[in-house]
């Protein structure tokens, strides 16, 4: 996984990604909704993708007793972070790098939202694993990111939808090209049955889909009691 995100990039973060993404600010509640199940009212969350800080505030605004470790490999994405959760500086702890280096926890629940495509299908499993180990068991973990088939022409056709999506009305075909190609050059895809699959090998149970717009999909799963 390497941190795609520039000064550039992360200051177009804020007012970019509710824009790209469908009912975003609805998937950010239903994650506060979905943690809130099963963690205490004093729980403490593990948000891998930290940077921007939009989760961040969503969740802390929420659940006043809620503290948060937050981790990201971006500077100019964690300096945005601490910028937009400023209101709950006192109960965020912001980490630069990628999972190995968050703290072990245990966690009452984690998150990843929009960060999973960054990191290579072969590296996927233990990320996810990495996140397992530091929770609590039965503690709920929210993932939402980018998962289309691997097979054409259903990919691109799922690719193209969401740029659309994201671009400004009466953008032609041919001006959404490059946007297109960056992403399968930028971006790692797993399909929505090998994302689940992999959950599930990581050692999280009761997964479930719970966020579908475009091409973007949300799952909530929990840590196995069982798992190593």
């Amino acid at each position: 996984m390497s941190s795609v995100f520039t000064e550039q990039a992360a200051a177009s973060y804020a007012e970019g990604t509710p824009r790209k993404v469908p009912g975003y600010a609805g998937l950010l509640r239903m994650t506060a909704l979905l943690l809130a199940e099963r963690m205490p009212p004093q729980g403490r969350v593990l948000v891998l993708g930290a940077g921007g800080g939009l989760e961040l505030r969503a969740l802390a605004d929420a659940h006043a007793g809620w503290t948060f470790d937050g981790v990201d490999p971006s500077p100019a994405m964690l300096a945005l972070a601490r910028e937009t959760a400023s209101a709950h500086l006192d109960r965020i702890s912001l980490h630069e790098g990628y999972i190995d280096i968050a703290p072990d926890g245990p966690f009452d629940a984690a998150t990843c939202l929009l960060t999973l495509h960054f990191v290579p299908r072969d590296q996927r499993l233990d990320t996810l694993s990495q996140i397992r180990r530091r929770l609590r068991p039965g503690a709920p973990f929210v993932a939402a990111h980018i998962s289309v088939p691997r097979t054409e022409p259903e990919r691109s056709l799922w690719i193209g939808r969401h740029i659309a999506y994201g671009s400004p009305d009466g953008t032609s075909p041919a001006q959404l090209e490059p946007s297109r190609q960056a992403m399968i050059e930028k971006l790692s895809f797993v399909s929505p049955e090998e994302d689940e699959a992999l959950l599930r090998q990581a050692g999280f149970s009761d997964v479930s889909l719970f966020y579908l717009g475009f091409a973007v999909r949300g799952w909530v799963a929990y840590a196995d009691e069982f798992a190593p």
